[in-house]
């Protein structure tokens, strides 16, 4: 296993990192009993997990019958919402400088490494201030080494950020990576790859033998709770990955609308 430690000061780009073959990033000052630990996981199972992710267990093949559904409903999404788009994007650059979509590499279905679409909603440059808003981490716990990230009162978003994001608009353009075939409307959430890289454990890699979705089971049974632990938030889309089918889809989808 290869980890990389950084100093609270410096500005890392984690995804780089990945891409060039370090496992895990730490911050320092470090908590070397539960850097142990990660690095005994490590030797046990990357070898394995880079086997399985190239094994015929993780090719995940969308039914036509989803796959037709998501043409439609991704169209029309883009039909009923053009009238937002561009004032959302008009609004992005009069407020900030950069792209008005953001892109990412994020990873769905399978192990799928796809360029991930978004309205842009934070500053440039927020991907290099991850490490020191470590403590706003809803996952943490107070701790460090969350399996996810998602930030509390996020210093990094925009006025308009919060705005499009309160209601869901910055999602808008992965609408487009639906038509790709790169997601569904329906599924689990697609990972950045420093996120990917963490759930290497058997069970909780099933997650990934589901679509990558815009909205999904997480999305609307526990978006938003700050008690939420990153392992609810796994067996929720383990649960969706296990047993999903049109009609749960359609609940799912019916009950989007109340979460936003």
């Amino acid at each position: 296993p290869v980890i990389a430690i950084a100093q609270p000061d410096e500005a890392v780009d984690k995804d780089t990192l990945m891409r060039h073959g370090v496992d895990d990033c730490y911050t320092a000052p470090i908590n070397w009993r539960l850097l142990e630990k990660r690095l005994d996981f490590l030797n046990q199972f990357k070898s394995r997990l880079v086997e399985q992710t190239r094994s015929e267990n993780f090719v995940y093949q969308l039914p036509r019958a989803k796959r037709i559904f998501d043409i439609v409903g991704a169209s029309l999404g883009i039909l009923l919402s053009s009238f937002v788009w561009i004032p959302v994007a008009i609004a992005i650059v009069l407020e900030s400088k950069g792209p008005v979509i953001y892109k990412s590499k994020r990873v769905g279905a399978g192990y799928r490494v796809f360029e991930f679409l978004k309205f842009r909603s934070m500053y440039t440059g927020a991907d290099a201030r991850i490490f020191e808003l470590q403590h706003l981490n809803q996952y943490a716990g107070g701790g460090t080494g969350a399996l996810f990230l998602k930030f509390s009162h996020d210093p990094r978003v925009t006025r308009v950020g919060r705005f499009i994001r309160k209601y869901s608009l910055d999602e808008l353009p992965q609408l487009i990576n639906v038509l790709r075939g790169e997601m569904s409307l329906v599924g689990n959430r697609p990972l950045p790859l420093y996120e990917a890289e963490m759930l290497t454990r058997d069970e909780w890699s099933t997650r990934f033998l589901a679509p990558a979705g815009i909205t999904g089971l997480w999305q609307v049974t526990k978006r938003g709770q700050s008690e939420m632990s990153a392992e609810e938030r796994i067996a929720l889309d383990i649960a969706y990955a296990r047993d999903h089918s049109l009609l749960t889809d359609l609940s799912i989808i019916m009950r989007t609308f109340g979460a936003v």
